[in-house]
């Protein structure tokens, strides 16, 4: 195994300490991108974009830098810090994100697309294009939002509870095969036992979150928190009078919504709504 270098002078961030260490391991090596593409058998465009930070790529072709470098475990270590790196995010989304990791439940409110939290990789590319991201940006923060999914997973996964305005499944994606399988990946999530969703039909008629996506957590000591968002901006809210007010509303609206049996068969006729690939 090589020499442990000092990282004094070394990023700190996750996501960019992983790019540097693929890159130094590489020259210490010699080989060229294209050398170690053809060694490993992978395009090596790839690697290339690794050590730029532009993705992080897969566990596959990480587990593979490992066995190539001889640092057993290392690379995947290093991945799975980057691939939650936090500074991925931005800056105004940093604290939620930090509460979010130690929270002990959530509920959403989603307006008028997915959260994050419960979308795939086509749709959330739509999205975020949709909203100006470019290249590489844009990769980066898809491949971010897929690492949060993360979260609603295992057995340690905090019980999630989710409102969807009929809006956010009335509002389809371009490629019908990605909404497809965005419609496919909710109804599995569904399927969880810590995950609650409820559909807002627009037969409920106006309530108290008409316009604004709402997220709450619960903390370990017991405070509750509140995300608004709007397209425009997201602003964290931490004091008890407005978090209440707030609560109040989603609890109203809670009441005029689907349960979450008949939400599953709105998702599921949704779904049987879609168009077929007509190549299939």
């Amino acid at each position: 195994m090589p020499t442990r270098r000092a990282v004094t002078s070394r990023s700190r961030e996750p996501r960019a300490r992983f790019a540097e260490e693929l890159h130094l391991l590489r020259t210490a090596r010699g080989d060229s991108l294209r050398q170690l593409g053809e060694r490993l058998g992978w395009d090596w465009s790839l690697f290339g974009k690794m050590e730029k930070g532009e993705t992080v790529g897969g566990p596959e072709v990480v587990q593979a830098l490992d066995q190539y470098y001889g640092t057993p475990g290392l690379l995947l270590a290093m991945w799975e810090l980057a691939i939650s790196d936090q500074s991925q995010f931005k800056e105004r989304y940093q604290r939620y994100m930090a509460l979010e990791a130690e929270a002990t439940s959530l509920w959403h409110f989603a307006v008028s697309v997915l959260p994050g939290l419960l979308q795939t990789p086509g749709y959330a590319r739509e999205l975020l294009a949709a909203g100006g991201l470019q290249e590489p940006e844009l990769s980066q923060q898809v491949e971010a939002r897929m690492g949060r999914r993360e979260l609603l997973e295992g057995a340690g996964a905090p019980p999630f509870r989710v409102i969807l305005s009929e809006a956010v499944l009335r509002t389809a994606p371009q490629d019908m095969r990605e909404w497809r399988e965005q419609l496919d990946y909710l109804a599995a999530v569904m399927e969880r036992p810590k995950v609650t969703l409820h559909v807002l039909p627009f037969s409920a008629g106006m309530h108290g979150l008409d316009s604004t996506a709402v997220k709450f957590l619960r903390l370990p000591d017991s405070r509750t928190v509140a995300y608004v968002e709007t397209a425009y901006r997201g602003e964290l809210i931490e004091e008890c009078a407005p978090v209440e007010h707030l609560q109040r509303a989603y609890d109203a609206m809670r009441d005029l919504a689907l349960s979450p049996a008949e939400s599953q068969k709105f998702v599921l006729r949704m779904l049987e709504e879609v168009p077929c690939d007509p190549s299939t």
